[in-house]
């Protein structure tokens, strides 16, 4: 090694550095980005809701009655909690609720627009199934995330 010169390894250290220091950056601008999104949607999401629920009441007084509008308010609530869990890094078990939640939803609208063509009895044993794996993998993600952080 020539006096003056830096080490490999303090060269290393410093390229190391700078990187972590723009993968932070990247970091930061997302999570801004992702912050931004939330405070614009708790802003406009209850704007967003009465609009929709003053429509609904207008042209229900019209006598024209949609169930649309109902499930964009739903839809409306679980993309700002998809939006809310990712933004606050929320655990994969915490998500896998909101899952369950779109799952049901959409199961429901679907039974209720097509019937699904099984009897009530196979289609309540079809939701227990479900909140049974549901529960079985939030548990299991839950329980693997607090092993990870004990060890």
């Amino acid at each position: 090694m020539v006096p003056g010169e830096p080490s490999q390894w303090l060269l290393k250290l410093v390229s190391l550095r700078i990187q972590s220091v723009d993968m932070t950056a990247e970091e930061r601008l997302k999570s801004k980005t992702l912050h931004k999104l939330v405070l614009y949607s708790v802003k406009m999401i209850p704007a967003a809701i009465c609009g929709i629920y003053v429509l609904n009441t207008v042209l229900s007084y019209l006598g024209v009655d949609w169930e649309g509008f109902s499930y964009i308010v739903q839809f409306l609530f679980i993309g700002h909690m998809y939006l809310t869990s990712f933004t606050f890094k929320f655990c994969v078990w915490h998500r896998m609720l909101i899952h369950y939640i779109l799952l049901t939803l959409t199961l429901n609208i679907i039974d209720y627009h097509w019937e699904i063509p099984i009897s009530d009895r196979n289609l309540f044993l079809m939701y227990m199934i479900i909140t049974g794996l549901f529960v079985f993998m939030a548990i299991y993600l839950h329980l693997r995330k607090t092993k990870n952080t004990d060890n």
